[in-house]
């Protein structure tokens, strides 16, 4: 095999795991987890609408209808299950790829579809879901997620924050400053790094010769290494870290090692620095087929569940595609409208000089 080729072919050492590709349950002294069969049901109905929405997405900016889209396929379980480990009290910082997590914190699909229209800058309000606004630079998040966390400190909540990020920002200098804020702080923050194997085409082995969670002791705090896809485990040790975080023991950082299906986004061709192989390798390891194969072995759901769960998915496609496409531009002025909280003179020269320039077509 060559290197790339046998990336994922076998579980790195000290993964934290609770259900195997095959959907057979394990047990972990420090992670386990004792779940409902109404609760098995409600993340696999996650799981499933979530890649859903992703693909009709991604169907949507072939189509010409968004001008960008980062798929968060194969990442699923990652997302939902650090999802629903969170309180409603705790915050949590994303990327642009952490649809899993707005579904998780209530926010409205069709929002996120907005924002890559470029139609909106987001379009929900973060307090209200305690989900900040997507980030695009990459990295920068970790330091609003640690000052908010200073923050929960001060005031005495019972709360934490946490924020995600990718293989590839753990090389950014944020990052890193990030850690040494939360590290000498003992901030109430879980770092939550989506370890795709891939930042855009560059292989794990460009950012770093150790495991990415044992980054983490040389900032001097602990972290672990979870299957990120198995969505039991992502939040199992989610839960728990989030709690030793609410609880003053600091900060954790936590490893979900897992795969980037699809391309880093629709505008890169991943064929290009990836072999096949490698790609068939991490199929076996679906995070949706684990959990259905769990469900069936164990008579959790029968087929009619996954019908009417695989109807609600095609109809909730229908309803974001719709509403998707109905979404009205918005006025071209009304870009300076949120800059600032208060009158600007500046952005008030800008906002007259870009209207005097538009009234130029109308003549």
């Amino acid at each position: 095999m060559t290197a790339d080729a046998s990336r994922g072919a076998e579980a790195p050492p000290e993964l934290i795991q609770l259900l195997t590709p095959e959907g057979e349950r394990v047990q972990h002294p420090d992670y386990d987890i004792d779940l409902t069969p109404e609760e098995i049901r409600g993340l696999y109905r996650d799981l499933t609408l979530v890649r859903r929405v992703d693909l009709e997405a991604v169907a949507l900016q072939r189509q010409g209808e968004l001008g960008l889209w980062a798929s968060l396929l194969g990442q699923e379980a990652a997302q939902i299950g650090s999802g629903r480990a969170l309180t409603e009290a705790d915050m949590a910082f994303p990327t642009y790829r952490e649809h899993g997590v707005a579904w998780c914190r209530g926010v409205d699909p069709v929002n996120l579809l907005g924002l890559f229209r470029g139609v909106n800058h987001g379009g929900w309000d973060p307090a209200e879901h305690n989900f900040h606004l997507y980030t695009i630079v990459i990295g920068s998040q970790t330091l609003h997620a640690v000052g908010y966390a200073m923050g929960i400190q001060r005031d005495g909540a019972e709360a934490a924050s946490i924020v995600y990020f990718g293989d590839g920002a753990t090389s950014q200098g944020d990052v890193n400053e990030a850690f040494i804020w939360a590290s000498v702080f003992n901030a109430p923050v879980v770092f939550f790094c989506q370890n795709n194997q891939w930042a855009i085409s560059e292989p794990l082995e460009k950012q770093t010769r150790i495991p990415l969670y044992r980054r983490a002791s040389g900032f001097g705090f602990p972290g672990v290494r979870v299957d990120g896809n198995d969505v039991f485990a992502c939040l199992a040790v989610t839960r728990k870290a989030l709690a030793e975080a609410r609880s003053g023991q600091g900060p954790v950082l936590i490893e979900a090692f897992t795969y980037r299906m699809g391309a880093h986004t629709t505008s890169d061709d991943p064929t290009r620095y990836r072999v096949a192989a490698e790609l068939e390798g991490w199929k076996l390891k679906d995070p949706i087929e684990r959990v259905r194969a769990y469900m069936f072995k164990n008579q959790i759901a029968d087929q009619d569940f996954f019908d009417a769960i695989d109807a609600e998915a095609d109809e909730l496609g229908r309803e974001v595609r719709k509403r998707c496409l109905a979404l009205p531009d918005p006025e071209p002025l009304a870009i300076f409208d949120h800059v600032y909280a208060e009158p600007h003179s500046l952005m008030d020269a800008e906002r007259a000089e870009f209207a005097t320039y538009l009234e130029g077509f109308e003549a």
